[in-house]
């Protein structure tokens, strides 16, 4: 089971898109070097607000690209690192991963899925109405995020578009993903 690195992108500075780049280069426990959300403690404006000291769970953001493909349907057109992604995939049902699943990326980076983004509003000021296509309700009535998932680094390296991603499932009972 696996799939290829669509695109990475990062940023410097607090803003809802991320240019794409060539590479990035992942700092175990940190995140994406020089992106303003690595740390080891939370860099989410907001977490940080009501408690600075919380480990950050939210070091790389991944989404699958075909997400895109999907809102482009709904007359949407949203690009690689335009969501705050950092990491854009394909070939991967990331939102069926369960929690501790470990990602490698390319030659040397692990990652550890830690949970689900959660969307904010910054989703419908990028494009109005685009909320609706990353929260959806499931066959049972439940809400069904679907704007990406959140690791941390267990293992650095240089990750770039092409890269594969090799899945390693933890063991024991799978958790699903939530909110962190």
């Amino acid at each position: 089971m696996g799939g290829t690195v669509a695109a990475v992108s990062s940023n410097g500075t607090y803003s809802f898109t991320k240019p794409n780049r060539d590479s990035i280069t992942l700092i175990a426990g940190l995140g994406v070097e020089g992106d303003v959300h690595a740390g080891a403690t939370v860099k989410h404006r907001f977490r940080m607000r009501r408690d600075p000291s919380q480990p950050n769970l939210r070091q790389v953001h991944l989404i699958h690209a075909e997400l895109f493909d999907e809102v482009r349907e709904a007359g949407f057109e949203v690009a690689a690192g335009e969501l705050g992604e950092n990491v854009t995939t394909r070939g991967i049902d990331l939102l069926g991963l369960p929690t501790g699943t470990r990602l490698r990326l390319g030659d040397e980076a692990v990652i550890e899925v830690t949970g689900l983004r959660n969307p904010c509003a910054q989703i419908d000021d990028f494009q109005k109405g685009l909320m609706k296509q990353v929260v959806g309700r499931d066959d049972e009535g439940g809400v069904r995020f679907r704007s990406g998932i959140m690791s941390v680094v267990v293992s650095g390296g240089v990750v770039r578009a092409g890269d594969p991603i090799a899945v390693e499932l933890p063991d024991g009972p799978h958790r699903p993903l939530e909110i962190v």
